[in-house]
């Protein structure tokens, strides 16, 4: 089995900076892309960014320029550092591995639980 962990949500104020981490573990053969997706209440989850196990990146316009995502393939973790937050970056946050499992012959996403982040004054 594989299990995606994430930490480091919260409430912050307007332009405040926190760092997402997401930790993947279980028989992980290969990851390909990683990623953070985020829903807000009555919205559908979207795309926040993604990066490839080369460390290409992309990202939603509306966190270009104050978000970063980024990879440790050796300890199968992506973060997402956010700065320069926004009331309207509030949402749940969710973690994402495209990785095939050892014994497998295809790859499939995984997720994770999700984590809160909360921006206000």
């Amino acid at each position: 089995q594989v299990q995606l962990v994430e930490s480091g949500g919260g409430l912050v104020q307007p332009g405040g900076s926190l760092r997402l981490s997401c930790a993947a573990s279980g028989s992980i053969f290969s990851i390909n892309t990683m990623a953070w997706y985020r829903q807000a209440p009555g919205k559908q989850r979207e795309l926040v960014a993604s990066i490839l196990s080369g460390g290409s990146t992309t990202y939603a316009d509306s966190v270009k320029g104050r978000f970063t995502i980024s990879r440790d393939n050796a300890k199968n973790t992506v973060y997402l550092q956010m700065n320069s937050l926004k009331c309207e970056d509030t949402a749940v946050y969710y973690c994402n591995a495209r990785l095939i499992m050892f014994g497998a012959v295809r790859f499939n996403d995984h997720w994770g639980q999700g984590t809160q982040v909360t921006v206000s004054s």
